[in-house]
């Protein structure tokens, strides 16, 4: 048994419950014993009696009463991670420091969890620690179906100044996706407003985002404003186009409907481009037919930030997926032929 201890809660560890704060600190220890020894008045902050859901500040002084040694319990929080899986997601890491992890999230793998979806990205997280105590946290969203730079913090400091960056448009985000047709304009923006589609059937209608006019928005309950910014890169004649986008806001579904709104739906796009339409040269239809992927072809290309710690400005890039290279191969396509910020010299 260790002896009674005095521990400092950290400005990384503000505004935590108790009991959570202890286990992060003594994994070891189960949340049964920790509501026991808050029951007895064995765990003490700045010596007043506390219960686990207490919360803890900065610079508070909790007493920790003597504890049995890791060996004599469970010491590693029990995972239902597969090896499978710790060797892949450890393997999309792009970047990493003492603060942020970036990932290149494949297609096909959600970033949370979610009705019936239990393998995501947010539960392998404990397969990213890296030595740290504590697991990362997500601070922003990509769809299922997309791919491409995702960035998790590794504090909780970190995690809320990140989110506050996302939040405040203090990141730029730059996707590559492949479009139905030509869009013209070659580059220009598009606002429509974004409003839940109404209904729950089968095909998931009401997970789907409809496009209202931006005149319309104000007076359209539930619908909020959204804004993509798009350049045309190359094009394959008139039937299929590489477009750079850059989400100016963050609405679900976004850049998938408003190119869809625009004519040019993504393409592998079942739920906004039509699952069973092939394009025919008439710039609509969200497959290609033969040998091109009919999976989505939207890729979170690449994302700038400033280091919440170092002030330094990130740059962070993430490879095509698999059957977005196997596109880019046929249509000869090449990254060296374009620029990495197509809106660069529009600003």
């Amino acid at each position: 048994m260790s002896g009674v201890q005095t521990v400092e809660v950290t400005v990384d560890e503000d505004d935590q419950r108790l009991d959570r704060w202890f286990r992060r600190r003594f994994p070891h220890v189960s949340q049964g014993r920790i509501e026991k020894m808050c029951r007895k008045g064995e765990i003490r902050v700045d010596g007043g009696r506390v219960k686990p859901a207490t919360r803890v500040g900065a610079g508070q002084q909790v007493r920790v009463p003597p504890l049995p040694e890791p060996g004599e319990i469970v010491s590693q929080p029990r995972t239902n991670i597969s090896d499978d899986d710790v060797k892949m997601i450890q393997g999309c890491v792009l970047y990493r420091d003492d603060y942020i992890i970036a990932l290149n999230k494949p297609p096909g793998l959600p970033t949370q969890g979610g009705s019936k979806q239990t393998r995501h990205v947010d539960g392998m997280a404990e397969a990213l620690r890296f030595g740290l105590e504590e697991k990362p946290r997500l601070v922003h969203r990509l769809d299922k179906d997309t791919s491409g730079v995702l960035i998790l913090a590794r504090t909780r400091a970190v995690a809320a100044a990140l989110t506050t960056a996302f939040r405040a448009r203090e990141t730029r985000k730059i996707y590559w996706a492949a479009v139905a047709g030509q869009p013209s304009p070659p580059m220009g923006t598009i606002r429509f407003g974004l409003v839940k589609a109404p209904g729950h059937g089968a095909h998931g209608e009401g997970e789907k985002m409809l496009c209202i006019h931006p005149n319309e928005v104000d007076r359209t309950e539930g619908a909020k404003r959204a804004t993509t910014d798009y350049a045309v890169l190359t094009s394959l004649g008139k039937r299929v186009s590489w477009v750079a986008l850059v989400p100016v806001t963050g609405r679900t579904h976004q850049l998938r409907a408003h190119m869809a709104e625009l004519g040019h739906p993504i393409i592998g796009d079942g739920k906004y481009g039509g699952s069973g339409q092939e394009n025919l040269g008439d710039g609509w239809g969200a497959q290609l037919g033969g040998e091109i992927s009919r999976k989505l072809h939207l890729h979170a290309r690449s994302l700038s930030l400033q280091h919440p710690v170092t002030g330094a400005r990130l740059q962070i890039t993430a490879p095509l997926p698999p059957h977005m290279k196997k596109t880019w191969e046929t249509f000869d396509w090449h990254e060296r032929d374009v620029p990495a910020d197509p809106f660069e010299d529009q600003e």
